[in-house]
């Protein structure tokens, strides 16, 4: 508990120390980090807000994410270029932002064996000019979830997630 605190911290004066104001596009992570952020007082001088995009169709009804793109077999919905889609997509939409993070994965069960906990972060800045991307590809510490009824692997997977688009945030602000 002590790491997240420590991060949700990090993030607020991140954003406070260069003014910026946080929007989240949530799909593997399901609104976790958002949630986690909203405990912090005064954090709604930072963070917009979170749009949960967790299946496919939402991510095109939503943000305009192109269908091409998320049913090409070589990109999918579960991938850098879908990431970073979404954090400019959510930025674009948020005018009161500076700032978008976004998270894509395959948390498991059933995931392909290829993108079994595999999860991608991005983050866009707004700058006069032009926004700027940045991403990264991470594959989660905890073991895949047995089944649909493995609940504690599977929040144990999301956790880490969160954590991990936590600590790329901190990275970026």
């Amino acid at each position: 508990m002590t790491s997240l605190y420590s991060n949700l911290i990090q993030v607020r004066d991140g954003l406070r120390s260069r003014s910026d104001r946080l929007v989240l596009a949530e799909s593997c992570t399901a609104g976790l980090v958002a949630a986690e952020l909203g405990q912090i007082p005064g954090i709604s001088e930072f963070l917009c807000g979170s749009m949960v995009v967790y299946q496919t169709p939402t991510k095109t009804a939503w943000l305009g994410i192109s269908t091409a793109l998320l049913e090409n077999p070589e990109i999918g919905p579960v991938s850098a270029q879908v990431t970073t889609a979404l954090a400019e997509a959510i930025l674009a939409r948020t005018p009161e932002a500076t700032v978008a993070a976004a998270i894509t994965g395959h948390l498991g069960p059933g995931s392909p064996a290829v993108l079994d906990g595999k999860v991608f972060c991005a983050f866009a800045r707004r700058s006069n000019s032009e926004s700027s991307i940045k991403w990264r590809g991470y594959q989660l510490a905890s073991p895949a979830p047995i089944n649909n009824e493995d609940l504690l692997r599977r929040s144990a997977r999301q956790k880490e997630a969160a954590g991990l688009l936590l600590s790329f945030i901190i990275e970026h602000v």
